[in-house]
């Protein structure tokens, strides 16, 4: 757990001055900091209300300059270099920057590459995992390539580092896209959005009036904003799982994540799939697609009257369903008739 290692380097007692925490979670010891000076960056929506819920300053990009900084590393290597790049900018040299990190995650290879840039002290692990400190240089020590930069990653579409599927549109993604009717429901919602590639397909389809773009990565809404400027966008950043709407719509598109860090997690799909339920109209229809080891028809013949397997292949499987179950009403009651 990061709080072990963190009390490891500050031994119980509160930093001196402004602090910001790149990376923090809900599940992160914070208890050596003092919320008042500690300024914490969290752009995934459910750890940001969650820490936002304890009454901290939680915020989706830094502001200011700060005395010190915790960077807590992600998995994916070029958006842990623009964590450290973005923390960097915002110390003045001298200052104490802390890299914590497991070693699933590369905190050896980020250990090595930053001693051979910069002053490396306090190393400590546990859990198997390390943290340690950096004394920052004078300006100009870190690489230029390790600045977040824009990466095409589609015609006329960028992504960013740490995004979901940053090199490119993700092969599900593509299928469901192939296997969608060409004239699609008036009213639609992208779970899961991600940088707005699906969207994007979505919007080339006749008939579609409204589509809600739904996200809780901040960094790859923002993306999304700047991909899709179709008018008839709506973005969203919230949990898929959460996501509610003042009236039902009649189409829900979606590739759902199944990763809850390293772990396969199909209890994450399924939540979207409840999700999916209660957005829809009786008479909506839900389009997915879903890695094909994957169990998700019971959890869409429990939501959903009508489930089938419209195709796919041995990677995917693009699955359709209708006739949502709307919470609080039992299996068989009947519907009031809507216009779609």
């Amino acid at each position: 757990m990061a709080g072990s290692r963190l009390d490891l380097v500050f031994g119980g007692a509160t930093p001196q001055g402004r602090m910001l925490l790149i990376g923090a979670g809900a599940a992160t010891d914070l208890s050596p900091f003092d919320g008042a000076s500690t300024q914490i960056v969290q752009g995934f929506f459910p750890d940001h209300q969650a820490l936002k819920a304890r009454g901290l300053d939680v915020v989706t990009q830094p502001s200011g300059s700060f005395d010190a900084a915790v960077v807590f590393l992600p998995r994916a290597r070029a958006e842990a270099r623009a964590r450290i790049a973005e923390a960097a900018t915002r110390l003045p040299p001298g200052a104490s920057l802390w890299i914590d990190g497991q070693k699933t995650d590369g905190v050896d290879s980020v250990l090595k590459e930053l001693r051979a840039l910069a002053p490396v002290g306090e190393i400590q692990s546990r859990a198997h995992g390390k943290i340690f400190r950096v004394t920052l240089p004078q300006p100009g020590w870190l690489p230029a390539d390790w600045l977040a930069r824009d990466h095409q990653a589609a015609p006329g579409m960028v992504t960013r580092p740490g995004v979901f599927s940053a090199d490119g549109p993700d092969p599900a993604s593509q299928a469901l896209a192939a296997a969608l009717p060409e004239k699609l429901p008036t009213r639609i919602v992208d779970l899961g959005a991600g940088w707005g590639w699906l969207s994007a397909e979505i919007l080339r389809h006749p008939g579609v009036e409204t589509l809600h773009l739904v996200e809780a990565d901040a960094a790859a809404l923002e993306l999304a904003r700047r991909n899709v400027t179709d008018p008839r966008a709506r973005f969203h950043w919230a949990d898929a799982r959460d996501f509610r709407l003042p009236d039902p719509v009649n189409g829900v598109i979606m590739n759902p994540p199944f990763h809850d860090g390293r772990a396969a997690d199909p209890k994450l799909g399924a939540g979207f799939i409840r999700a999916a339920a209660g957005l829809l109209t009786g008479a909506g229809r839900l389009w997915m697609v879903a890695n094909r080891h994957l169990p998700y028809e019971q959890a869409l013949r429990e939501c959903f009257a009508e489930v089938s397997e419209l195709g796919g292949g041995s990677r995917f499987k693009i699955l359709t369903a209708t006739g949502a179950r709307r919470p609080g009403r039992p299996q068989g009651a009947p519907r009031k008739p809507r216009a779609r």
